[in-house]
């Protein structure tokens, strides 16, 4: 499957051509053939008329019979072959949405929204199907048949056909006015159906708190009240496309009435044959067929064109910088710091978070870092990761500041577990592999650590094992899922752990498991983690202590307890949990009396 340049805008017809013009040759070359055959057949018709009762009947006879299956079979050919490259062009832009969505900065993609994303490659593409299935060919052999049934008409008789001109040009006017208030129209519909698309995915995934809090009801009249919006603004849409088709039919019917009475007269004066009026009269009710055809494309191009600017905009979104944008650095400098934070300054919008973070967390060891929610520690684990740039001061992973290092080489030499443990609709060996080829690992390996974090026997229990398939109804609790990412983490190569809440869903028997194995890691890893509970923060060798943006303390929990105002408050006023889920100030006054001794 050819891949499109992603720094070109999305143009249909060569997204539609791209590597098969000689099947676009093909489907326009049947589509003339099917074209000519229509206009031919009114023809015949007048010519089979006229020798009624003569030696040519079955000649002509033949000649309609062949040109009526040739148009059928010719018109049938174009349209399969042009729908087949349609689907195949839908698949492309899929995959290229798809591509290009998760290959976007994490800040954009949360400002689209994922029901607005999900809608690119749903309603979006419906309509670009539509418009191809209308657009390339059977507009232009709509408006070539229309344009030659008129030319052969002036032949037949001009003074008739300047009567259906004039019929028709009252269907036109209307027309014009109707197809201006339609690209207004489906720009509206297609804004209100991604924000119910937003707002239903966001229902489905908190069903549990909604259900918890016998909010169904309440929940299901917000998504009703917005499917009600939706629903105006595609009636108020569908009100002026409901226009087009009985113009159109009203200016034949109109056209119909002046031809026949125009054409009778012009009959008794002997200026038109029979045969010819009858051919004329056959001109006039074809050429409805290609009128309602012209009408049916110039809607689907309103929608094709408002969805196409959409994909476009889409694509014109800045993708993360890649590694083939930057030299490849030396990996490290020795002994650097695994991280380091000088004077960075960070905000969403007009918010602050980070106002001039100062700290360092060792190259080997565990470090914690704790603080009230909103004081900036899940930010600055982003900002490590680099999916958002600080806003001033300089973020050095390994000696290095973070712009300076190719993407691909930077979060190679990292792994991460966020705080909602967030796993791939995959199989258990897929997740655990996440980034790297299901080879690179043993099964062995796999096992290991999954018993290090208490998961082998519950995986032993299912069918599949390591094969089992996260999705639908095999699913696994908040504490097994962050028990899988966690080992997905001790499974990579990565010289930097980045732990957000590691132990939040774990019983104490399971936590003692992690902090065992962060131990083992710590020895050869820098381990950063974002704690809540007194005893993984006790236990690290390094504690980094933040207060409303800033950096007020670092070091050991008993110098910390002693030196570190905030950091005593933090434990005395309860917001670090001990193992069975009590306040921490007990242990934290023992602590405090060692620390004085």
């Amino acid at each position: 499957m050819a891949v499109p340049d992603p720094n070109q805008d999305f143009r249909i017809l060569r997204e539609l051509a791209a590597d098969r013009k000689g099947q676009i040759a093909l489907v326009a070359l049947l589509a003339l053939l099917s074209t000519a055959s229509t206009l031919t057949l009114p023809w015949v018709v007048g010519k089979l008329l006229s020798t009624l009762g003569g030696d040519g009947l079955t000649w002509w006879t033949g000649l309609l019979v062949a040109l009526g299956i040739g148009s059928a079979l010719a018109g049938a050919g174009a349209t399969f072959l042009l729908a087949r490259l349609g689907q195949r062009m839908i698949c492309r832009l899929r995959v290229r949405t798809m591509r290009h969505t998760l290959g976007m900065k994490v800040s954009d993609i949360r400002a689209e929204g994922s029901g607005n994303l999900v809608a690119r490659i749903t309603a979006d593409t419906s309509r670009i199907k539509k418009l191809i299935d209308a657009g390339p060919i059977q507009l232009p052999m709509a408006a070539l048949t229309t344009v030659g049934t008129l030319v052969i008409m002036g032949f037949i008789d001009w003074v008739l056909l300047l009567v259906t001109l004039g019929a028709f040009s009252v269907a036109a006017v209307l027309i014009t006015g109707v197809v201006k208030g339609l690209r207004r129209s489906y720009i509206s519909v297609q804004e209100v159906t991604s924000s119910l698309a937003q707002r239903y995915i966001a229902a489905t995934d908190a069903v549990k708190v909604i259900k918890a809090y016998r909010a169904e009801q309440q929940v299901g009249d917000d998504l009703a009240e917005h499917a009600e919006n939706v629903a105006r603004r595609e009636i108020d849409a569908a009100r002026m496309e409901a226009l087009m088709m009985p113009v159109i039919t009203l200016g034949q019917q109109i056209a119909l009435v002046a031809v026949i009475t125009g054409g009778g007269a012009r009959m008794l004066d002997g200026r038109l044959s029979l045969a010819d009026f009858v051919a004329f009269l056959l001109y006039l009710l074809q050429l409805t067929a290609p009128l309602m055809m012209i009408a049916s494309a110039v809607t689907a191009l309103k929608m094709g064109v408002v969805a196409r600017e959409r994909f476009t905009s889409l694509f014109a979104m800045e993708q993360e910088a890649g590694d083939q944008d930057r030299a490849t650095l030396p990996e490290r400098r020795p002994a650097a710091p695994a991280v380091e934070f000088e004077d960075v300054r960070f905000g969403y919008g007009s918010t602050p978070v980070l106002r001039g973070a100062d700290f360092r967390v060792p190259a080997r060891g565990l470090t914690a870092m704790v603080g009230l929610s909103g004081s900036g520690k899940t930010t600055s684990l982003e900002l490590i990761e680099r999916f958002a740039l600080a806003d001033g001061g300089s973020v050095r992973v390994f000696g290095r500041d973070v712009t300076d290092w190719p993407l691909g080489d930077l979060r190679r030499r990292m792994a991460y577990v966020d705080q909602s443990a967030t796993l791939v609709q995959e199989s258990v060996r897929s997740n655990l592999t996440l980034g790297r080829s299901a080879t690179s690992v043993s099964d062995d390996d796999m096992l290991r650590v999954l018993d290090r974090v208490g998961l082998a026997e519950e995986l032993a229990r299912t069918p599949q094992g390591l094969d089992t398939v996260l999705a639908g109804n095999v699913d696994l609790s908040g504490g097994q899922r962050q028990r899988l990412a966690i080992a997905r983490a001790m499974l990579s190569e990565s010289d930097l752990v980045l732990l957000d809440e590691p132990s939040s869903q774990l019983d104490s028997v399971n936590e003692q498991k992690l902090r065992d194995l962060v131990d083992e890691l710590a020895r050869e890893r820098a381990m950063l983690v974002v704690a809540h509970r007194i005893s993984t923060v006790q236990h690290a060798d390094h504690v980094i202590v933040f207060d409303e943006g800033r950096v007020v303390g670092e070091g050991q929990h008993a110098t910390l307890m002693r030196d570190c105002p905030v950091y005593a408050r933090l434990v005395r006023g309860q917001m670090l949990a001990a193992e069975d889920g009590t306040a921490a100030d007990a242990d934290a006054r023992v602590l405090e009396t060692g620390a004085r001794a």
